[in-house]
């Protein structure tokens, strides 16, 4: 694989590993050791062969100066089907977990969600909002102004719940083990994204 070829796929990795937050030519240029002339050529000519090839779905956009990896404009209708469709496809243990804690702790900020479950959520958020399970429900006060998340009338649809007051009373008010909150809903929860509701 020549040089040029195997900067194009580190791009690509790196892209795909970032998902929606994207990279600068600056950054990826740091991350690669390369030069940003390098980076702009490579990008040039990854995006080309993507919108070349018919067989691949997605493509290389710049927004604002970020490069992000998107699906193609012509695969929207495809990728429609999926959004309609939120139980589609199950949800992993990381976006069921932590649905569990916005359900229980609402409302709740990522940084919030992440301490009680100790590693990054960023991901599992994305993919819960983009199925209509929990949304932005207002801003915390204080520096920042971080997001804070709710459950949405979906996700008390899916459940079969009037109200957020039908969910079952935790046995510790403090919360101190995520184990505890996430157990309680875990079976309802996979059964219920699993396609057997």
């Amino acid at each position: 694989m020549t040089k040029t070829l195997m900067l194009q796929s580190r791009i690509e990795a790196l892209l795909f590993v970032v998902g929606d937050d994207g990279l600068t030519i600056k950054q990826l240029s740091q991350l690669l050791g390369e030069q940003e002339e390098l980076i702009v050529q490579a990008m040039s000519a990854l995006r080309e062969a993507y919108d070349e090839d018919l067989t691949r779905g997605i493509t290389v956009k710049e927004i604002a100066g970020v490069y992000q990896l998107i699906t193609k404009s012509e695969f929207a209708d495809t990728i429609q089907r999926l959004v309609e469709n939120p139980t589609a496809q199950s949800l992993s243990q990381a976006s069921l977990e932590v649905l569990a804690i916005v359900a229980y702790k609402q409302p709740i900020t990522r940084v919030a969600i992440e301490d009680l479950r100790g590693v990054k959520c960023e991901r599992p958020i994305q993919t819960l909002v983009s199925r209509g399970l929990i949304k932005e429900v207002g801003r915390s006060e204080g520096t920042g102004r971080a997001i804070l998340y709710g459950t949405t009338k979906e996700f008390l649809h899916y459940f079969g719940l009037n109200s957020i007051d039908e969910m079952p009373p935790l046995p510790d008010e403090d919360l101190m083990e995520t184990e505890q909150e996430t157990d309680l809903f875990m079976t309802k929860f996979q059964e219920t994204f699993s396609g057997s509701k």
